[in-house]
């Protein structure tokens, strides 16, 4: 089993943040999607970057893994885990692909198999129902306001001649307007096919929402950090701000302060209930003194303004 480097797919160092972590992810995704890309592999590319991010963006699974890299992640040769190592978020007891399209490290090591799937192979009294598989799906914040079609690209099992093979298989999936983080779109009869004539399993999509740049999440609202020199916030101004499509104008009031959140109703994620918000987080953003006189007016501001924020200390 060949090794995966999880940190040089996404192009970081084995010391990124998740906040890195999520904007070399959503780089990289929008380089490769499938629906997009032009890159020849950009379907393999695409499949390891999402896998990467799987691992890398859980605390837990990222630790293993960095336990695992230690041990043997120079290796040329096949790859083993270490003596004695067991995941701890894994079961591999159970011998399903439920990450269809990941490689056999991501399924050796850290997929969950401890799930039950409605009608998978390990709790259905019929053994010869096709197995259900599950894998995820990457969506843009901006695909789930009005819904999108996605191709797909998935390999299923086979036994043919007492052997277990694997088939591609292709679909056009319609993702309906406000999909969830987390969410399952149940795909009947997708799954591997059935054995002497009976059904087909299903394929499971989770949804995982690709992160943006500019964009947080709050359940359905978005929080856009908002930087304003220190007399914008006090004299007020009117600015242009992005959202999910397109430009708004904000009228930011004088007086402003730091953390201070100005809302602009209807431009966050859709969901069952409506439509929520885009949230504009305030913070104050001191330019460097870059010569004398920027320098001077601040010192004759200091002069001017005797306000201590710190009066209540005393």
């Amino acid at each position: 089993m060949k090794f995966k480097d999880y940190y040089k797919i996404l192009q970081v160092g084995d010391t990124a943040d998740l906040k890195q972590i999520k904007k070399a992810y959503r780089k990289l995704a929008l380089k490769y999607h499938p629906d997009t890309s032009p890159e020849p592999d950009g379907d393999e590319n695409f499949k390891e970057v999402a896998e990467a991010y799987e691992v890398l963006k859980d605390t837990k699974k990222r630790a293993e893994y960095d336990e695992l890299r230690r041990y043997g992640g120079c290796s040329t040769d096949g790859f083993d885990a270490p003596p004695g190592w067991q995941s701890t978020t894994s079961n591999n007891q159970y011998q399903g692909n439920e990450h269809g399209d990941f490689s056999e490290f991501f399924n050796s090591f850290f997929a969950d198999r401890g799930q039950n799937y409605e009608g998978s192979q390990r709790h259905s009294p019929d053994l010869f129902k096709g197995q259900d598989l599950e894998m995820e799906l990457p969506v843009f914040l901006e695909e789930t306001l009005s819904g999108t079609t996605k191709a797909l690209d998935y390999h299923v099992p086979v036994i043919t001649n007492n052997q277990r093979q694997q088939i591609k298989k292709s679909l056009k999936v319609k993702i309906p307007a406000g999909v969830t983080d987390g969410e399952r779109i149940r795909l009947k009869g997708q799954g591997a096919l059935g054995r002497q004539g009976k059904l087909n399993g299903d394929l499971y999509l989770v949804i995982r929402l690709v992160p943006h740049p500019l964009f947080d999440l709050q359940g359905s609202n978005l929080i856009l950090s908002l930087p304003l020199t220190p007399w914008e916030a006090a004299l007020g101004i009117k600015l242009e701000i992005p959202t999910l499509d397109g430009k708004v104008k904000l009228n930011i009031p004088a007086n402003s302060r730091s953390g201070q959140k100005l809302r602009i109703k209807g431009k966050g994620l859709k969901s069952k209930t409506g439509q929520g918000d885009l949230l504009a987080l305030i913070k104050i953003d001191i330019p460097p003194l870059t010569n004398t006189e920027t320098k001077r007016l601040w010192s004759e501001l200091a002069e001017a303004d005797k306000y201590n924020p710190r009066a209540d200390w005393s």
